[in-house]
């Protein structure tokens, strides 16, 4: 017969434990864990359902209050050739922007339920925001048609005035940043921004997409992330 383990059933759970011997509370010791004040044998534990066994330590942090964890915004650097629907699985603490890591608690309820608002396509990197804030998803749908994104986008050869004049009639702001023989990299600012527009208009003038990167929507800039990396957007930071 297999042994039971602690996770199959054996032990309390972790909520029970908590609210014992803090002495509040299930409801209030399910928050605490949430909020990562506690931890089992030196870890910290966020699942209240978790279970452990009368002879392990349980610490809870002093100070932390049993209140529901805030909803939160969370900034992205999609990597090129990831699906928007598969990059959610980069918002894991080891992928948090280090800078901000040593001042900001990540919380795995942080990651939990986030909605993407500003997909991007595959072929696409740059700037994607993800956010369990109502006030923030509304301005993000609402505003969608306003919201201007700026895309940096390389393209094959140079590109003639000519060419240059016929993207400017286009619904985007074009200008361009550096031309070799070889490539062209092209700033376009474009309200409403869809995915595969971008693509549409330079298919329109014979230009060959080499690579494009969303690095601006609306006021909220990428700010230094990697690929890969994520960040939280600060309370002052508004689309």
């Amino acid at each position: 017969m297999a042994t039971t383990s602690p996770v199959d059933g054996e032990g309390i759970r972790l909520a029970k434990r908590v609210a014992a011997q803090a002495g509040v509370s299930r409801r209030d010791a399910e928050l605490l864990i949430e909020n990562g004040a506690v931890r089992v044998d030196g870890v910290q534990q966020t699942l209240p359902q978790s279970r452990v066994l009368p002879h392990q330590r349980v610490e809870i942090e002093a100070g932390v209050k049993p209140q529901p964890v805030e909803p939160v915004t969370l900034l992205l650097y999609k990597p090129a050739g990831m699906p928007t629907d598969a990059a959610h699985q980069l918002l894991v603490a080891a992928n948090h922007h280090e800078p901000e890591r040593a001042g900001l608690r990540f919380l795995p309820a942080h990651a939990r339920a986030q909605r993407c608002m500003t997909p991007l396509e595959t072929g696409a990197s740059g700037l994607v925001a993800f956010t369990q804030e109502w006030r923030v998803e509304r301005k993000l749908h609402e505003d969608a048609a306003f919201l201007e994104h700026e895309v940096m986008v390389d393209v094959a050869g140079p590109v003639s005035p000519e060419v240059l004049a016929r993207l400017e009639r286009s619904p985007a702001r074009v200008s361009i940043g550096r031309q070799a023989e070889e490539q062209t990299g092209l700033r376009f600012a474009l309200k409403g921004a869809r995915p595969g527009q971008i693509a549409h208009i330079c298919d329109g003038v014979n230009l060959r997409i080499l690579a494009m990167r969303r690095i601006r929507i609306g006021r909220v800039p990428l700010a230094g992330l990697q690929p890969g990396q994520w960040r939280y957007l600060a309370p002052h930071e508004r689309f």
